[in-house]
């Protein structure tokens, strides 16, 4: 008999991308967090261990930063998710089969582009030279062309173009493989199309919702091409000042602990944000069966 390999091998390849590109790239930047910078000339050095970067890493500047951070991610998060949505269910279920693959190549094709290339596409279209600016300010909507460009606005609106694509695709997959049957059977029941969707149709997309709001926010909460291409001052998020201390003040270990810390503070909200939403599908969970058993009871009684 043919010996068979265990199961396991076939993840080898995916835990080895994992180790080079993620694992041995963080303890890197751990190891760098507990050192200082030696001297106006030097960069790292870690012949004294200490948690003095990370003392200076929880300043007030690096909070307010994060804190905006924060709201520009979720505020994008939810644009996507918004625009998704509807984008999603209907590129699953109410274009045909033979023309689904073409929409999901639209999707795919603009992210395939270069990521700096998107971001100062929208950088040139923004500007006051531009032609949306000059529409714009023709129609009296905008007082200042140049109020379009290096501003939170502008940095938000890079975020949900640049990372739509993220939170479109698996929610694609997830309403493309709810069972058809399942919306028919409720409609036999009574209830109407809208009524069908959000009980039905949503919670069985839940996973590839779940897994598109994670893929948009992480990345969104690292970004620092597109603020630094379309916020200039104004536009700063944490990406950014990371950045300029391991670009500009040469102060790696300093950087290092500050992207230790966004790293962690991001990983304590996404863990806190999927708690809470499974508490809530729970509870909703729960509140159906005790009207069912409620509906059971009095059908008895009667």
């Amino acid at each position: 008999m043919r010996k068979r390999l265990p199961g396991f091998v076939l993840a080898v390849p995916a835990w080895l991308w994992l180790t080079v590109f993620f694992v041995v790239p963080f303890l890197q930047i751990a190891w760098f967090s507990f050192g200082e910078k030696p001297g106006m000339f030097g960069t790292h050095s870690n012949a004294v261990m200490s948690l003095d970067r990370y003392a200076e890493a929880f300043s007030p500047t690096f909070f307010t930063i994060f804190r905006a951070t924060l709201w520009m991610s979720v505020l994008g998060t939810v644009a996507c998710l918004l625009i998704a949505l509807p984008a999603a269910y209907f590129m699953a279920v109410k274009v045909p089969a033979n023309r689904r693959g073409l929409l999901v190549a639209l999707v795919m094709v603009p992210y395939w582009t270069s990521f700096l290339i998107r971001t100062i596409g929208w950088k040139v279209i923004l500007s006051s030279e531009g032609a949306l600016a000059g529409f714009l300010t023709d129609a009296g909507l905008v007082a200042d062309p140049h109020d379009l460009l290096n501003t939170r606005g502008a940095v938000l609106l890079g975020l949900i173009y640049n990372y739509l694509p993220l939170m479109i695709l698996p929610m694609y997959v997830a309403f493309d493989r709810v069972d058809n049957a399942l919306g028919e059977a409720s409609k036999d029941l009574g209830a109407d199309r809208l009524r069908t969707f959000f009980q039905v149709t949503l919670p069985l997309a839940r996973p590839g919702i779940i897994a598109g709001i994670v893929l948009v926010f992480i990345p969104m909460m690292g970004d620092y091409v597109t603020p630094a291409v379309l916020g200039g001052a104004k536009g700063t998020m944490v990406g950014s000042l990371i950045a300029s201390q391991f670009l500009t003040a040469q102060n790696w270990a300093l950087g290092s602990a500050m992207a230790v810390v966004l790293i962690l503070l991001t990983m304590l909200i996404v863990v806190l944000a999927i708690t809470l939403m499974w508490a809530v599908g729970w509870l909703l969970h729960r509140r159906s069966k005790l009207v069912i058993g409620a509906v059971h009871t009095m059908e008895v009684t009667a």
